[in-house]
């Protein structure tokens, strides 16, 4: 709103807004198949983590409360895309990795989705915005930029569009 004496809440807004719309969009593209976006999501976060993590671990990176998240393990689990583990270093803990087939499937549906998103988000934004719009979020997040971005305001690596299958 112009002219707002709010511009936090404006701004927290329209980031609402923008994630709410382009989540809509990708929720309609057809590349998801016999798996949700929420669980998509999950096999996504585990390929990133170079080593099983416990439950506790993988939720601070979804959003899903922990009741929810146990329930879709416990569904990815049955359906091989999940494995469980008992914890080693504490026998009441478990430890979550993806088996090959969860692997598969993630970077399957990720080259899809990795087209949708760099198709949304180059379509309205140029590179130096895109990269920006990077710099702001990590820095919302409590992350640090990258060190080329931060040192000269950009980073070449991030001109064309990485796919969100591989770690």
């Amino acid at each position: 709103m112009p002219g707002s004496t709010h511009p936090a809440n404006d701004a927290w807004e329209a980031l609402l807004s923008a994630h709410a719309v382009l989540m809509k969009r990708f929720a309609a593209e057809d590349i998801w198949g016999d798996i949700s976006m929420r669980e998509y999501d999950v096999l996504y976060t585990l390929s990133k983590c170079p080593e099983p993590v416990r439950p506790s671990e993988l939720n601070r990176h979804v959003l899903l409360s922990q009741p929810a998240l146990s329930r879709l393990v416990d569904r990815l689990a049955e359906r091989g895309m999940v494995e469980r583990k008992p914890d080693p270093a504490d026998g009441r803990g478990v430890l979550l990795s993806l088996t090959p087939t969860g692997q598969a499937l993630q970077r399957q549906v990720g080259r899809g989705h990795a087209r949708d998103v760099a198709r949304a988000m180059t379509a309205g934004l140029t590179p130096a915005e895109l990269r920006q719009l990077e710099t702001i979020c990590l820095k919302l997040a409590g992350q640090p930029a990258t060190a080329a971005a931060a040192a000269n305001g950009s980073d070449d690596r991030k001109n064309a569009p990485r796919e969100k299958d591989t770690a």
